[in-house]
């Protein structure tokens, strides 16, 4: 029999990040965030089911996944100077709010059994719009909410929801699927969403940008942020970073890693393996940053960008599933490690008042270049076959995340408070 615990000591405490214990208005936001993440996972894995379950085929699903990243190519610029010229707070209300009614439409359409294909592909295209506008306006808020010391800690524990959602969204998704139809996951996200909208209504961030009274014209505003960019070695060698990543990377985990894994691994389940290693990974640096510091911060994620190039060489390496799940664990560490010290850098060296804009040419780069490299990865596998083109699409992309890391501004970026407005 186990003892029981010597008389009269306090029970042992879990002793939360700082972010959390120090920083009651980035609970708050951190509550709705992580919830609605969650469900984006859930629904990531219901869409192409959904559109299979009202007769799509492999084309129905790519064109309601390319309107959801399209947007990112059209809005994502102007979407950073509106972000930085109005109230961020209410961008994010209005923007939680048209995506969780587009998700309930969804939800209503499919549990109905009247829906088609073109309603989806509308759907996923205002999905991806108020996207568009969100990303740039939460990045924009976290310093508002967060005091300078406690940023990587809350963009650590931001980048938590994202690898717990990759681990158990699938499972929760494909159970919903398998019980109750694609409709329920699209149900589930809404309400996701309407609970971050409550989160965030009731925020009383420190600043949340300038305003349209006095603030610059539009296209003022635009060439500002190109300015901001420009004026900034180490975010032009970042973004041209994130760019090769985007275009070169990442088609082997949207396009080509499924279809290799059909192949080589077993399908769905050889993947699924993978997939989820890649999530722990996540998870674990998610850990590691939220105690460890890094005084050279960006220099860490251009390593970790070199790391996390490797992945589409990994998957397409030959190796079997368990070792190319133990490589994209590793991978998962370097891509978690890297964008969560590039988001702090952003939000420690650049203006508040620019800070939305600058973050919408990242993720121009990052997101709205993914269907030119699906586009890519599919070309050059037609060309070379599947495996001979992961790999050399790692080889570029790992070229490029060095060339990042021998820019000197990126190697010798110091820590700081963010810069005063």
């Amino acid at each position: 029999m186990t003892a029981p615990p010597p008389q009269g000591l306090p029970a042992p405490r879990i002793r939360l990040p700082v972010a959390l214990r120090e920083e009651p208005q980035f609970r708050l936001l951190f509550t709705g965030l992580a919830l609605s993440i969650f469900g984006d996972r859930v629904a990531a894995l219901v869409l192409p089911f959904a559109v299979l379950s009202v007769g799509g085929g492999v084309g129905e699903v790519a064109a309601v996944s390319v309107a959801q990243f399209v947007p990112f190519v059209l809005l994502a610029l102007p979407a950073g100077v509106w972000a930085d010229r109005f109230d961020r707070k209410r961008i994010l209300v209005a923007t939680d709010t048209v995506r969780c009614l587009t998700q309930a439409a969804g939800a209503a359409l499919l549990l109905l059994h009247v829906a088609v294909v073109p309603e989806l592909v509308v759907l996923a295209a205002l999905y991806g719009a108020a996207d568009a506008f969100a990303s740039p306006a939460m990045t924009g808020l976290l310093p508002a909410v967060v005091s300078p010391r406690n940023l990587q800690s809350a963009n650590a524990l931001r980048g938590t929801t994202y690898s717990f959602g990759s681990i158990a969204g699938p499972v929760v998704g494909g159970l919903l699927v398998a019980l109750a139809g694609p409709g329920t996951g699209f149900a589930f996200d809404a309400v996701t969403f309407a609970v971050m909208v409550l989160a965030v209504l009731r925020l009383r961030p420190a600043t949340v940008g300038t305003t349209t009274r006095g603030g610059p014209g539009f296209l003022e505003g635009l060439g500002g942020g190109w300015r901001e960019v420009r004026s900034r070695s180490w975010v032009l060698a970042f973004l041209g970073g994130w760019t090769a990543y985007s275009v070169l990377v990442l088609p082997a985990i949207f396009v080509l890693g499924p279809v290799l894994a059909q192949q080589d691994f077993g399908g769905a389940a050889g993947w699924a393996v993978i997939t989820s290693a890649f999530g722990v990974g996540s998870l674990i640096g998610d850990l590691i940053l939220l105690r460890w510091r890094p005084r050279r911060a960006l220099r860490i994620g251009a390593l970790a960008l070199v790391g996390a190039s490797t992945q589409a060489a990994v998957i397409g390496s030959g190796l079997g599933v368990a070792p190319v799940a133990a490589l994209e664990l590793v991978a998962g560490i370097c891509v978690t490690g890297c964008f969560t010290l590039w988001e702090t850098s952003l939000q420690e060296h650049v203006p508040q008042r620019a800070l939305s804009r600058v973050s919408s040419y990242d993720y121009l780069t990052s997101t709205g270049f993914i269907p030119v490299g699906n586009v890519l990865g599919g070309a050059l596998a037609a060309l070379l076959g599947l495996r001979p083109a992961m790999v050399g699409m790692s080889v570029v992309a790992v070229v490029a995340a060095i060339a990042v890391l021998a820019i000197p501004a990126v190697r010798a970026l110091p820590r700081g408070p963010a810069e005063e407005a």
